[in-house]
């Protein structure tokens, strides 16, 4: 069974087990249902344990163990989904206790992520993320890498070590280990090529504001996406539904362009090994002139998601990122009190609903106050035939008069103090600051 870890249209029973010292919330488990349902999975049984210490062995102690397999045969149940993240040794006793198929929590997102890459790109994300887990665990996944090839443990004539695997007598083991690692280096190249290739693309859109949208999954950022921009990105009630990074321009109030982009959501507890993997996905964030945060203040987790949002965020070096929170779906708040206590956490946030168009236009206006960060009015002289600064300056500022004089033009332009460094980099003949 362990050959394959899908967990799609599979009678599940979820465990968690929360240590008496750590802070519990209301529904421990409720952000893991909606990840097994997300895959796909059937929910017949619940399990939350306060445990005193993590047993070696099971991590929940054999006589809890044994309760989980009552409950398995009771429930008829396919997986046991652990919210925690268990060792190989730990999956393989609780197996042999429970007699069903375990996987703990990084298991279940990276088979979620398998089942939504599209592109090329996440594909390959994900294979790499899902080997780097793997990697580690293969001594204690498989039965069949006990087994000996070549001569040392063949019985028939003949059967020796195939080329490539070191001669006779090598361990089945060590075969797929060298195996992965050498896949595992293979899509780092593969991904690294990719990477260069963003980071070119981002670094050739230097002259733009920059937007990311960012947020825990589901929030609701490809919706806001598709209403500022009409980009068609797929939308679903579910999560992680799109791994994809999208850019659209997106014009403000002036004709002023911008780009905006939408990332692959997260989740608390997010594998580290996707954090990784998904580096390039993340880029898009890292450069950013500004994130928009997109909060799910409908959500009853309201705050330990933003919380959690915040963190992956830290963890990826934007902590110190211009940061505009949005209270999404603030039409179909269900508490009050939650709804309340998040805007006295976050004074400065925008209530907005992506899916009604609620406040997009107080968005706009908040993003292009952002956009300029104050107005900066200057003359500048320059070649008519700068067909490069006119249409930055067509794109970033307004021009309040033009003057053509011979093969040149003077222009009085009002400028945002970020745009104004950028305005300088195209070396005009003549630019000075003047008084409005």
């Amino acid at each position: 069974m362990r050959d394959n870890i899908a967990v799609r249209r599979e009678r599940a029973v979820l465990v968690g087990a929360v240590l008496k010292n750590q802070t519990e919330h209301d529904d421990e488990l409720a952000e893991l249902t909606a990840l097994a349902e997300s895959a796909g999975a059937v929910i017949v049984d619940r399990i939350q344990q306060k445990i005193l210490e993590i047993h070696p062995s099971t991590y929940i102690g054999k006589g809890k163990a044994e309760m989980i397999r009552q409950r398995v045969k009771k429930n008829m149940a396919d997986v046991v989904i652990f919210d925690n993240d268990l060792s190989p040794g730990q999956i393989r006793e609780l197996e042999a206790i429970v007699q069903t198929k375990v996987i703990d929590r990084s298991e279940l997102i990276l088979d979620i992520f398998a089942s939504r890459a599209q592109t090329k790109q996440a594909k390959l994300q994900v294979e790499l993320a899902q080997l780097e887990y793997t990697y580690p665990r293969l001594t204690r996944m498989w039965s069949h890498l006990d087994t000996v090839t070549g001569a040392a443990g063949s019985k028939g004539a003949g059967a020796v070590g195939a080329i490539g695997t070191r001669g006779p007598g090598e361990k089945q083991l060590e075969i797929d280990r060298r195996l992965v690692s050498k896949r595992i280096t293979e899509l780092k190249r593969e991904l690294a090529d990719i990477d260069k290739r963003i980071v070119r693309e981002i670094e050739a859109r230097k002259s733009l504001f920059k937007i990311c949208l960012v947020g825990y999954t589901n929030a609701g950022k490809s919706t806001l996406m598709n209403a500022l921009t009409n980009a068609g990105v797929y939308v679903e009630d579910r999560l992680f539904a799109t791994l994809d990074t999208r850019t659209r321009q997106w014009t403000l109030e002036g004709a002023k362009k911008t780009l905006i982009s939408d990332t692959v959501g997260f989740v608390r507890n997010l594998p580290h090994q996707l954090v990784a993997s998904f580096k390039a996905t993340l880029e898009e964030a890292i450069h950013a002139d500004l994130l928009l945060h997109v909060v799910d203040v409908s959500n009853e987790d309201v705050e330990h998601q933003a919380q959690n949002a915040r963190k992956v965020l830290d963890e990826i070096g934007c902590g110190n990122k211009k940061i505009l929170t949005l209270f999404n779906k603030s039409d179909i708040v269900r508490s009050q009190a939650h709804f309340e206590m998040m805007q006295t956490l976050y004074p400065e946030a925008i209530c907005i609903s992506a899916r009604t168009g609620l406040n997009l236009d107080l968005l706009k206006r908040k993003v292009l106050e952002i956009y300029g960060g104050g107005t900066v009015y200057c003359r500048i002289i320059a070649s008519a035939a700068d067909g490069r600064l006119q249409n930055y300056l067509k794109s970033a500022a307004t021009v309040l008069k033009r003057q053509y004089i011979d093969s040149k033009v003077m222009m009085e332009v009002s400028i945002g103090k970020n745009q104004f460094p950028e305005l300088k980099r195209f070396k005009p003949l003549e630019i000075e600051e003047i008084a409005q």
